[in-house]
């Protein structure tokens, strides 16, 4: 390891996540599914990251609402999502873009299409969301 590399967290270790057989649980929103890619266990729960997807024949109720994190990132795979952010307004994401939302800010979900898939990623993994109109 070169000398001025970072030393790796008490315990991390590289993990591998297939996704062949994987699979998609319940989650924080109850029309979408969560597969773990594995992200919070590897870094003790510095960071989380999931693939996400719509439960099939379910939508989003829009309701403002932020979370306590320092970070969060989503790219979008496959479909396309409507965001709205209290700080830039309505965004259309399709698959290839990428929205980091600042720390706090309040949003709602507008819609998603059903074959929506994207990547979510956080830190701290496991976080509080407040409503807020």
């Amino acid at each position: 390891m070169p000398d001025d590399a970072p030393l790796p967290r008490p315990g991390a270790r590289t993990t591998v996540r297939h996704a062949e057989g994987a699979t998609f649980d319940a989650g924080l929103r109850a029309f979408f599914a969560y597969r773990d890619l594995g992200i919070a266990g590897a870094s003790g729960g510095a960071f989380g990251a999931n693939v996400i997807r719509p439960v099939p024949g379910t939508h989003a109720q829009p309701h403002w609402h932020w979370h306590e994190v320092t970070f969060q990132m989503v790219l979008v795979l496959k479909g396309w999502v409507r965001f709205e952010y209290e700080d830039v307004g309505e965004v259309l994401l399709r698959p290839g873009d990428c929205v980091y939302q600042a720390p706090r800010v309040r949003h709602r979900e507008i819609a998603h299409s059903d074959d929506l898939e994207l990547v979510e990623i956080t830190a701290p993994a496991e976080f509080e969301t407040h409503a807020g109109e």
